[in-house]
C-alpha cells in the first residue's frame, strides 16, 4: 500500500510517503506559512523521488487540525481533490495526535499535553496517555497559555508539554513543576502514514478549525467598536 501524507495544520509545510517495499520518506518543504506555493510541487517532487506515479497512490492522509485556517484549508482541498481525482482512500488524523503519537515513538510515557500555536495569544491543546498506544484524554480546546500553564502548575502532576505552541511560549511552560518539554515543532508525517494505513477511510473531511479565521475575529471587532 503507498500512502501519501500531508500537514498543513501549522506554519510548516510537510509531505510523506509510504510504500509497501519499506520506501518512507518524509520531508518539511517551507516553514513559513507558504502551503499554497509549496504543497503540490512538493508532492510531485516526493512522487518522482520514490519513482512513483500519483495513480500508484492508494491512500491519502491529510491532518484537518487544529491549526491555522488557511493552511487547514489547503491542505485539506488538495488531499480531497487528489483523493477523488485518482479514486483512492481518505483518511484524516488531527494535529494534537500526531503530536501525541511522535512523542509516543520517540519514548516518551505517561501524560502529554500537545499544544499547536494558535496566534492571537492562544494555543489548541489536547491531553493524551501515552503508553501501549495513544489514548486521548478530553476534546481539543482553544486556551490561552497563561491558563494552560497555571492549571498544570496548580495540579502539580507529572506531564510532558510538547508541539509548536509551547515552542512559541517556552519560558512559561518550562516554569511549571514536575513537567517536561519535548521538542517537537511539526506534526509527525511519520505517525500520519502509520495511522492513514490502518485507519478506516471517510467519504468527507471537515477542517477542525475550533474558531473562527483571524479575517472573521477582526471584522466582528470592528463591528463592535463602531
Amino acid at each position: 500500500m503507498t500512502v501519501l501524507a500531508i500537514d498543513t495544520a501549522t506554519t510548516a509545510c510537510g509531505v510523506g510517503i509510504s510504500t509497501d517495499s519499506g520506501v518512507t520518506i518524509v520531508r518539511v518543504l517551507d516553514e513559513a506559512r507558504h502551503h499554497t506555493e509549496t504543497l503540490t510541487p512538493g508532492i510531485i517532487s516526493l512522487l518522482e523521488e520514490c519513482g512513483l506515479a500519483p495513480s500508484d497512490i492508494d491512500r491519502v492522509v491529510v491532518d484537518r487540525g487544529p491549526g491555522l485556517y488557511t493552511g487547514l484549508r489547503v491542505g485539506v482541498t488538495t488531499a480531497t481533490s487528489l483523493a477523488q481525482a485518482l479514486g483512492c482512500a481518505l483518511v484524516s488524523v488531527t494535529s494534537l495526535e500526531l503530536l501525541a503519537w511522535g512523542a509516543r515513538d520517540a519514548g516518551v510515557r505517561g501524560t502529554a499535553l500537545c499544544a499547536v500555536d494558535a496566534r492571537r495569544g492562544e494555543v489548541f491543546v489536547q491531553t493524551f496517555h501515552l503508553g501501549e498506544g495513544v489514548e486521548a484524554v478530553g476534546e481539543p480546546e482553544v486556551a490561552s497559555p497563561r491558563t494552560v500553564v497555571i492549571t498544570w502548575a496548580t495540579n502539580g502532576a507529572p506531564a510532558t508539554f510538547t508541539g509548536d505552541g509551547v515552542a512559541r511560549y517556552l519560558e512559561d511552560f518550562a516554569a511549571v513543576p514536575n513537567a517536561t518539554v519535548f521538542a517537537q515543532s511539526v506534526p509527525s508525517l511519520h505517525a500520519a502514514l502509520a495511522l492513514g494505513a490502518t485507519r478506516d477511510p471517510v467519504t468527507a473531511i471537515a477542517p477542525l478549525y475550533l474558531r473562527d479565521a483571524d479575517a472573521v475575529a477582526n471584522f466582528s471587532t470592528r463591528e463592535r467598536s463602531v
